[in-house]
């Protein structure tokens, strides 16, 4: 092993932190497990309950609205607690949220009885989506700057984008397991999604706390990183408060409108797949069937892809739809790689300019409604998208010290644009279709090529961390 490679995981002090950073990444995977789920849950809701899909939206307002409420005592008790004292604070927030699911599947089912109301139940699923959420912000509000410190400072924004590739392959996973209990049918062909939704959430619920134990017997070191700006010192004139950074408080509004235009595109996936992919090939239909009738244990997964939909014409039902969202997540997760590689080779300001650009591009070609064309621009929105949050998250807090923490808290509460904006962008769907929504992520991905290329100007560094675009490591 070179020792260019040997000093992404090794500390100044020459301890190797590849196994911390490992564990960590694990922290990520869950994440990401969580949030594939979360964006498939509004077209259930949508069909159980009647709603609209701006009225649907309120699933990822309660998801990111814990982000929103947790993040800044997060960021503090991360402050008091230290890295492992948060990560298990985390963790045991997110199993309680898991385990409510039971109790709000069983008002579900009082609802369908006519004992409370179908909004009761709705709010009941509302509340355990939050309180997952709320273990998530500590999560994401300690994991994300830590992997920044765990090694060489020269790889930050690599390592970040390394470890939330694993937040990707969840993703991945997350609608699969979705499809399998929110759109589940019994042999009737009669809907069994709100009996089962809580099944996947239980699973979460045990698997966390076997991971708070790990993390407890685990050595989790507490890290001091580097203060560029003086925060931390009495020099004379040094700026004492992250807010007269304009990179972080750029990093901020970025961070805002990014998750913004990610929420509506993942969660009005369905949406678009089921409502604006032209006419499928009948072969397509006929190639399932026969690849579901020779799966064995796959074919209920494999089955029920395709129906004739309204307009006479073959079309994605719900479930086929949820399962193509895990191959939007495959293009985010191969961008999640690739982009870690040209971090390592370019600098990431620029790297993050260039995809937002492109996702300007690819969501208004979804706008201009132009059949397959515009599908596949939806698939490459999910590749250009990968390395935004962590890249974002990287340039925010360039520099700023043991203020990191406080930064990262703040960075996080940004995730709360995931709760305004799809309400806006499925208004706009309501009042026209689902491909004219596609305005909204677009004007978002507009800010961010504009935060990336301007990053240097804003932080007064040349790239992160000093690596130019020409250094080779």
């Amino acid at each position: 092993m070179s020792s260019s490679k040997k000093s992404m995981f090794v500390l100044d002090d020459g301890r190797n932190v590849a196994f911390t950073f490992i564990l960590v990444t694990s922290l990520f995977l869950l994440w990401g497990f969580c949030n594939g789920m979360i964006d498939v849950m509004d077209k259930h809701f949508q069909d159980e309950l009647h709603l609209t899909k701006a009225q649907s939206a309120w699933v990822q307002f309660a998801h990111y609205l814990g982000y929103f409420l947790m993040s800044i005592p997060a960021g503090w008790l991360a402050s008091k607690l230290g890295y492992k004292g948060g990560i298990i604070t985390g963790l045991i927030i997110v199993a309680l949220g898991g385990f409510w699911f039971i109790p709000a599947t069983n008002i579900s089912l009082m609802a369908k009885a006519g004992e409370v109301s179908a909004n009761t139940a709705f709010v009941a699923f509302l509340a355990g989506v939050c309180l997952i959420a709320t273990g998530l912000t500590f999560l994401e509000t300690i994991a994300n700057p830590y992997t920044t410190v765990l090694g060489d400072k020269r790889y930050a924004a690599t390592r970040i984008n390394l470890a939330q590739s694993t937040n990707g392959i969840g993703w991945i996973f997350g609608p699969i397991v979705g499809s399998m209990y929110f759109y589940s049918k019994d042999a009737a062909g009669n809907s069994t999604g709100s009996q089962t939704l809580y099944v996947p959430y239980l699973g979460i619920a045990i698997g966390v706390l076997i991971l708070a134990v790990i993390f407890y017997f685990s050595n989790i070191p507490d890290i001091k990183t580097e203060d560029d700006y003086h925060l931390d010192d009495s020099t004379p004139g040094a700026s004492h408060s992250i807010w007269t950074h304009p990179h972080f408080v750029m990093a901020v509004a970025a961070q805002f409108l990014y998750v913004a235009a990610q929420a509506g595109i993942f969660s009005f996936f369905i949406n678009y797949l089921t409502s604006e992919v032209p006419a499928i090939p009948a072969s397509w239909q006929s190639g399932m069937n026969s690849l579901a009738a020779n799966a064995g244990f796959l074919s209920e997964w494999l089955s029920g892809w395709f129906e004739t939909n309204k307009h006479g014409v073959l079309a994605f039902t719900d479930k086929g739809a949820s399962n193509m969202a895990s191959l939007g997540f495959v293009c985010f997760l191969i961008g999640r790689f690739s982009g870690a590689v040209l971090l390592k080779k370019f600098s990431a300001h620029k790297v993050l300019g260039l995809y937002g650009t492109m996702n300007v591009i690819a969501t208004f070609l979804v706008f201009l409604k132009l059949g397959w064309l515009s599908v596949v621009c939806v698939f490459s929105s999910f590749f250009f998208m990968s390395i935004m949050f962590p890249t974002i998250f990287a340039l925010g807090i360039f520099g700023l010290g043991l203020r990191a923490k406080k930064a990262s808290a703040f960075i996080v509460m940004a995730i709360m644009g995931g709760a305004i904006l799809p309400k806006l962008m499925g208004a706009v769907a309501d009042h026209y279709d689902m491909s004219r929504g596609f305005i909204v992520p677009m004007v978002c991905f507009i800010f961010v090529a504009f935060y990336g290329f301007n990053w240097p100007r804003f932080s007064k560094a040349e790239s992160l961390n000093g690596v130019s675009t020409t250094g080779g490591h």
